[in-house]
């Protein structure tokens, strides 16, 4: 006869969620939860730090339990029990966890900045630096409690290259300063506004939601989608291949006749060649001559960034691919692939949507054996298919509400001591509201967690795009963000001097890391003579022959960046045309005039997407935010 048994007995009594496993890292001077699942009623029991502790699950198999304030240091092991069952966790430490949020240049990896910043990483050795990267996980009906997995690293070896980028450089200052362990938890997603971050009732209150929080409530509705989107894609792709010359006849192979080819200049857009209509396929090739002492070592090859994706060849043998356009591509070369004398580079680039590009003023070389040799100049091309723009996908996990349930909801018994945000690219198409949808956000965030107004520190959008263009977008997105100093305990990094023009992903998050530590060393550390911050606008006095502006974070003094006069002022009158002015520092205040305006009505500072000239600082070195004063 079969005995029925309860399920529990059928598989693990105990389930920890994965953030509760070896290496990580946990609050210290503050009561830490510990929770999990078990039988209806089982007991549990925890050993950890010399201490025990009891407690039973609920009727649902539900437990928590609040450990004692621990000092801190490490590693110490954590022993929990339920029955005869009993789960070790090892290599634990007790310091400081910070929360990473946000979009791609909060999850950008260490790996992604090696252009500039190999040298700061080379020979890492942190241990006590950790990093916990969430999954992408969004759900649209109702705030979740577990994690479909994930794990704690530490900054050591080659792990050091899976961090966050910022976040490492935030955390190594933290440490160096006051020598405790420093945890991150990664919870960033390339692409995300910022509404997907908020919860639901937050997004009702504020409006304008509703229709698609609703959508996505429909199970069938993302199933269909979904399934939509991979066979259009994969439709694309097929037509695209089948047809594609170059895939038939073998352009890429180490020998082929290019005689009848076009000229083209790498880098350069399609359009410089009357190829903006393209999307399907264009094949690249150059033939270079390398030295017999280039070919006997480690080789790499750099080549940019590619809009919008890439298969890349040297002597036939493909060495790379991309698939979509913000990554630098960056490719090792296989040992013993590179020949004495001639060699050939074939690229196949294939436009979605995008007019395609070999993005300008970016890297082009191959890099062997200490020697370089530069890839710009003349190329050969020849177009492989044509096809039609493929449509986009719907990405859910930009949805409204999505990651805030899939990302946040489950870390809300992990105690913390702040958190960290780089996010608002995705925003810049409509910034009007985003100080609303932050507000929100923070409110959402410091009510998950439960701990009162703990230290949040964000970063300004850095600079984009060409120097002092007329697009103002990103401008008026960092006057949104600006606003955000107003909720209690928080604090900005500006990052308009840090930016690269060309790409989205600026590489310096060094500075980015260095900057949100000051706000985290001034907010969460209690170094109050600290200045943190640059300059940042906080009263306009109309005069006689024009406007005097009033600063916080002045610091030891007001500075125009490598002397000279001021730049990147404007003012404007009734008629709300903005012009160029003359400013000049007085003490801590900024005069602003202009021979025609008399009296301004509006001041604005390093209003464009990429306010080059805007060299106003501290004397600490750190620059003001851009603002408006209206």
């Amino acid at each position: 006869m079969s005995i029925q048994r309860d399920p529990y007995e059928r598989r693990r009594i105990m389930i920890l969620s994965s953030i509760l496993s070896d290496g990580m890292v946990l609050q210290r001077n503050e009561k830490v939860g510990i929770w999990g699942k078990a039988g209806a009623g089982q007991a549990i029991q925890i050993g950890f730090n010399g201490k025990k502790y009891d407690t039973f699950a609920d009727s649902a198999g539900d437990w928590r339990m609040d450990l004692d304030e621990t000092e801190p240091g490490g590693p110490f092991e954590m022993v929990i029990s339920a029955g005869s069952e009993a789960s070790v966790i090892r290599n634990i430490l007790v310091g400081d966890v910070w929360v990473l949020g946000g979009q791609s240049n909060m999850e950008l990896p260490v790996r992604r900045t090696l252009d500039l910043l190999a040298d700061e990483v080379k020979d890492v050795h942190l241990p006590w630096i950790r990093q916990f990267s969430m999954p992408i996980s969004y759900n649209f009906h109702a705030p979740q409690s577990g994690l479909p997995g994930g794990e704690w690293i530490a900054a050591t070896s080659e792990d050091v290259l899976n961090f966050s980028a910022a976040g490492f450089f935030f955390a190594k200052e933290i440490y160096e300063r006051h020598q405790v362990p420093v945890g991150l938890i990664l919870t960033a997603v390339g692409g995300t506004p910022i509404e997907a971050w908020i919860s639901e009732g937050s997004l009702r209150r504020i409006g304008g939601y509703g229709d698609v929080l609703e959508q996505c409530k429909d199970d069938q509705y993302v199933i269909a989608a979904k399934a939509a989107d991979e066979e259009r894609s994969n439709a694309w792709h097929a037509h695209l291949n089948n047809t594609d010359l170059g895939l038939k006849e073998g352009w890429y192979s180490e020998s082929w006749d290019t005689a009848d080819w076009q000229d083209f200049e790498l880098p350069g857009s399609w359009a410089d060649a009357g190829l903006e209509h393209v999307r399907g396929s264009v094949w690249f090739r150059k033939e270079i001559e390398l030295p017999e002492s280039m070919t006997e070592g480690d080789a790499r090859l750099k080549l940019g960034t590619v809009v919008d994706a890439d298969d890349t060849y040297i002597n036939g043998v493909c060495i790379g691919n991309t698939g979509y356009r913000y990554p630098p591509r960056r490719y090792p070369i296989p040992a013993g692939l590179l020949n004495p004398g001639n060699n050939t580079i074939a690229v196949r680039v294939i436009s979605t949507h995008n007019t395609g590009e070999f993005v300008k003023d970016m890297p082009y070389r191959l890099l062997a054996c200490g020697q370089e040799m530069d890839l710009t100049g003349v190329w050969k091309y020849r177009v492989g298919a044509i096809t039609g723009v493929l449509q986009q996908q719907t990405f859910f996990h930009y949805k409204p509400a999505g990651v805030y349930n899939g990302m946040i909801s489950p870390l809300r018994h992990y105690r913390i001591k702040g958190a960290l945000w780089y996010q608002g690219e995705a925003n810049t198409d409509h910034p009007a509201g985003y100080s609303q949808l932050f507000e929100a956000l923070v409110a959402d965030w410091r009510g998950q967690w439960g701990i009162g107004e703990f230290p949040f520190i964000f970063t300004q959008l850095a600079n984009l795009g060409e120097a002092d263009d007329s697009q103002t977008n990103w401008a008026e997105l960092r006057e949104e963000q600006r606003k955000g100093l107003q909720i209690p305990g928080t604090a900005m990094a500006v990052t308009i001097d840090i930016g690269e023009y060309n790409d989205l992903h600026p590489q310096d998050k060094k500075t980015v890391g260095q900057r949100l530590a000051l706000g985290a060393l001034k907010l969460a550390y209690g170094e109050d003579g600290l200045v943190h911050s640059g300059p940042m606008f906080k009263e306009m006095e109309l005069t006689g022959d024009g406007a005097r502006l009033r600063f916080d974070h002045t610091g030891s003094g007001l500075v125009a960046k490598g002397g000279g006069e001021l730049k990147g002022f404007a003012v404007c009158g009734p008629d709300g045309v903005f012009v160029p002015a003359r400013a000049v520092i007085s003490g801590d205040t900024i005069f602003v005039t202009h021979d025609f305006i008399m009296r301004p009505v509006q001041v604005r500072y390093a209003w464009a997407n990429n306010p080059a000239q805007a060299n106003l600082y501290n004397r600490e070195g750190l620059p003001a935010s851009p603002f408006s004063t209206g």
